[in-house]
């Protein structure tokens, strides 16, 4: 029996409209989990960095003296535009914050090294008196030649800890960079190898590219003559004249963290090499977030658009160098950190971040 037509319209209707609903739902799915999206970059930052803490942090730290400590700070700051912030907790000595049993290529060989330099070092914090501290304002000091005649000495050197980077030096530049020294994190190329430069108290921290970097940190650690630098990039050190006591090993945690969690380099297998490699200064800012309730950094920022400015605050090598950098990926790591200045994680001092803007 042959359907009227009446009927016929009224089927096809009925199925244009069905198909028209389920189209409308996916869509307003699709777009609810795309707008969802939207709200993170890459790297899982919020899009809008405004930095907003919650009402009842905004409220403790609101009622603080002016220029007090504020605990937590930088976390609280940091978690409000990445959520997926893990910040460490406990002390135990293999997994304290600034320590880890885990080298950079996984190697059991670089873990028993690490397992000799732990029994011979002992200590794992920043000292008896840092580390009993309830809120702690820490400053990296970059070696950016911004640095220069900036006069920022004595500022500096009214934080709690502050941190310096390879064999930057410090005599004779006390007025721009200050003259103290808490920590100094370097690897071995970086490692001053002039004893007469070193200051008079600070911890050394090694932090490790390659497994390599345990080897040597063993040879300084028990004191004994380096036979061969086969294997480094350039010249290393010969001997560190700190105890064992004052040598630390930075998490190496910090160093993946940095480079493909907050960067995003490219991850290769997790092995670092070309192109993939943080800068030391950004490591540092990576480690002080999990360690330091304030943080604030000077001499950051690399200017490219005035290739004949000063690198380098204690050297006259030119900004157009750091063209030929074949390691770190410049443009990358500011994004990053001009994350961290417009939501206020971090304070610049030099303003040498967001010397383009932010």
């Amino acid at each position: 029996m042959r359907m009227k037509p009446s009927r016929n319209l009224l089927l096809c209707l009925c199925s244009m409209l069905a198909l028209g609903f389920l189209y409308y739902s996916s869509w307003r799915i699709s777009l609810r989990g795309w707008g969802h999206r939207s709200l993170y970059d890459k790297q899982g930052f919020f899009l809008k960095l405004d930095g907003t803490l919650p009402l009842k942090l905004t409220y403790k730290y609101g009622n603080l003296s002016e220029g007090a400590c504020k605990p937590g700070f930088a976390a609280a700051k940091m978690s409000a535009i990445y959520p997926k912030l893990h910040v460490y907790s406990g002390c135990d000595s293999k997994h304290h914050a600034m320590l880890s049993l885990q080298s950079p290529g996984g190697s059991i060989a670089s873990e028993k090294i690490i397992d000799i330099l732990l029994s011979n070092t002992k200590i794992y914090g920043l000292g008896e008196e840092l580390d009993s501290m309830s809120c702690k304002t820490c400053i990296i000091v970059g070696n950016g030649g911004i640095l220069a005649n900036k006069s920022l000495g004595q500022r500096i050197d009214e934080f709690d800890v502050v941190v310096r980077l390879n064999e930057a030096p410090v005599k004779g530049f006390e007025k721009d960079v200050g003259s103290k020294t808490t920590m100094r994190i370097t690897y071995p190329e970086g490692a001053i190898q002039k004893m007469e430069h070193y200051e008079t108290q600070s911890l050394f921290v090694l932090s490790a590219f390659k497994a390599l970097d345990f080897k040597w940190l063993r040879h300084m650690v028990l004191n004994q003559r380096l036979h061969s630098t086969d294997g480094f990039w350039k010249s290393v050190a010969k001997h560190i004249p700190r105890q064992p006591s004052d040598m630390r090993i930075l998490n190496p945690y910090f160093i993946q963290e940095a480079s493909f969690k907050l960067i995003g380099l490219p991850h290769n297998n997790g092995q670092m090499g070309r192109g993939n490699i943080p800068t030391l200064g950004t490591v540092a800012i990576t480690m002080a977030l999990h360690n330091c309730d304030e943080v604030a950094v000077a001499g950051f920022g690399y200017n490219l658009s005035t290739p004949l400015a000063p690198l380098h605050y204690y050297e006259k090598i030119k900004m157009s160098a750091i063209k030929e950098s074949w390691t770190h990926n410049i443009s990358k790591e500011k994004e990053f950190l001009v994350k961290l200045v417009k939501a206020g994680v971090i304070q610049d001092w030099t303003n040498g971040i967001c010397s383009g803007g932010c």
